[in-house]
This record gives C-alpha cells, structure tokens and sequence, in this order.
C-alpha cells in the first residue's frame, strides 16, 4: 500500500500576520500540486486567514500547533479543537517536545486532545522521541514504545488509522544536529512495528510516520528515501518558502 506523503510545516511562536500571509502566498504560487501533501501549522492567528487562501488547492492543508483538551468552558487563553475545525482546519500537531518539555503535557492529558481532535474530524499529527540523554542510554525505544502505546492504543483501527505520527529526536531539533538517515530508519521501522503488533498489516503499511528532527533541504532526500520515512515535520525550514519547497520536493521518484 502505498502510504500519504505529508511535509508539515511548524511555524512554532514566528511570524506577524502580513509576513505569515506573505510566505503562505509565496508557499501557494511556487509549489505545484503532486502527491506530497502540504500542512502549514502556524500560530492560532493565522489559521482563518490561511484556510481561506488555500481553499480548494489540493496539495495544502492547514494545522493547528495544539488544542485544548475541552470543548468550551472558562479557560482563558485557551482554544479547542471545536473552534479549530470551524476556520477550516485538517490536522493539529499534538505532543510535540516543547510542549511536554515546556507546558508539562502527560500521556493522560496528551490522550485526550488526541480524543477531541479526532472527535472534530481532524487529524493529530502526534509526535514521540527522545531526549540525549534517553538515546545515550539506549532507552529510546522503551520511552517511544510508552509514549505511543499511553496516548495513542486506546483508540480503535478506524480512528487510529486517522493518525499521523512524527517522530523527532528532541536531541537533534535546534541543535543543528541530525539523526542519521539509519537512526530515521531505524526508529521509524520499529514505530511501525508497534502498530502492527496492534493494529495489523493494514493500518500499520497505511499510517504515516514523519521524521521531525532538523530536516533541511540538504537532507531531506536521503532520509526520505528511508523505506518507513514518509515526509517530515519541518520547524526553521518552514519558515523560508523556497526551503520548504525544496523539503517537499525532495521524495525519491518512483
């Protein structure tokens, strides 16, 4: 089965208004549609104006950063998947390093925002991996393997077969290092076991698996001509349209 090739770009905290409508018009008018999917994840203010822009475009969707884990309620300063999904959202990243490191996000709360994103019809990208010092110990599978298993198998096939996982080294984000394409391969194949063991041939062969760990132009391409690499979650790159591009445009021919 051939599984989705999906480049998601995670702005993280950047970009004013004018200069995140400025690269996503520039993103917009120098990609061509193939059959790479586009996800631009900016912050919370640009998603309206963003899903506007690239309605109808096949190749683009737009993401959400995070959500909250409730519909409604008094949270000040919160947004939820419910408000999310009503500006034309397809996919929230979900567990990303900075906000477990950061904002002390668990597997219990981590399990329900995956609940309520898929709960408003979209798509978590959730993302899992290590530390340095977890790697150094050559404890990263265990944690990965607890990591997807706390928040993620309690789902059912049809509504894990929604999901998107990234798997980034949190060693190698913003560090300037970068796993091997072997390390990629590595960690990606044995996520993919998990799901089989779980889930069966199907949903495990179906379920893409992006890499999220300094992916750059100048080595998007040999690691994703890893066979269980299927695109990547891009931080800093995303942030320059022709490197974004380029990230996007660099899966091996078939």
């Amino acid at each position: 089965m051939k599984r989705a090739q999906i480049v998601a770009g995670n702005w993280k905290m950047n970009l004013s208004f004018q200069e995140g409508r400025d690269l996503a018009k520039e993103i917009i008018n120098n990609s061509s549609p193939n059959e790479v999917l586009m996800v631009l994840c900016p912050p919370f203010v640009h998603l309206n104006h963003l899903s506007t822009l690239v309605n109808g475009i096949s190749h683009l969707e737009i993401g959400a950063q995070n959500c909250h884990h409730l519909s409604n309620g008094a949270y000040t300063g919160e947004v939820s998947a419910g408000m999310i999904k009503s500006v034309g959202c397809s996919f929230v990243i979900i567990g990303h390093s900075e906000r477990r490191e950061y904002f002390a996000e668990n597997d219990e709360l981590l399990t329900k925002k995956v609940d309520a994103v898929l709960g408003n019809g979209m798509r978590p990208i959730f993302c899992c991996g290590e530390k340095l010092e977890t790697r150094e110990a050559d404890n990263q599978e265990a944690l990965v393997q607890s990591q997807i298993e706390n928040a993620l198998f309690h789902l059912d096939s049809e509504a894990f077969s929604k999901i998107v996982i990234a798997y980034e080294p949190v060693w190698a984000i913003g560090t300037g290092r970068t796993a091997s394409p072997e390390q990629a391969q590595e960690m990606h194949a044995f996520i993919r076991s998990l799901i089989l063991k779980k889930y069966g041939h199907e949903i495990a062969d179906s379920t893409p698996i992006l890499y999220g760990g300094s992916c750059k132009p100048d080595n998007a391409a040999e690691i994703f001509s890893q066979p269980d690499v299927d695109g990547g979650l891009i931080g800093g790159a995303s942030l320059k349209a022709n490197d974004f591009i380029a990230i996007a445009s660099s899966f091996p021919q078939h």
